[in-house]
């Protein structure tokens, strides 16, 4: 029974290691829907939904909090910013629904809520700004 334990808490270990790396761009297409805000009195779905997956004790993620509301402010009505904590019970699913590999992972949908854009790792505020401009963000 120890060993099943052991076996266990290195699996645990491993993992918690695995998703605080960090790893290179990959971009996919795959469709999430993308909720809408409001703007200018009527619903309009925003250009970008940014997806941040990570969590608040993760040193990327925390280095990722201050660009998040940054974008959040400097793109207000065009970027919507979601984050999704995936180390608590409550943001377990979202890890899964977007099949993360490591955190922090940001995820690009369109304004149809299509992924246009994935990154792992942290990502430097110019970079991510270039993400958002493809798709018609100023």
């Amino acid at each position: 029974m120890r060993q099943i334990f052991k076996f266990a808490a290195v699996v645990g270990l491993t993992a918690s290691l695995i998703l605080c790396g960090d790893t290179t761009n990959k971009t996919t297409q795959n469709p999430k829907p993308a909720a809408s805000t409001k703007t200018a009195n009527k619903l309009e779905p925003p250009k970008v939904t940014f997806i941040e997956l990570g969590s608040v004790n993760c040193v990327p993620c925390k280095m990722m909090q201050p660009i998040m509301k940054e974008i959040e402010k400097e793109y207000a009505g065009q970027v919507r910013v979601i984050f999704y904590d995936v180390w608590t019970e409550a943001g377990r699913p979202y890890a899964q629904q977007y099949r993360i590999r490591v955190i922090p992972t940001q995820v690009f949908l369109d304004a149809q809520g299509k992924e246009y854009f994935r990154h792992e790792g942290y990502f430097p505020k110019e970079e991510l700004v270039k993400v958002l401009q493809q798709e018609g963000v100023k």
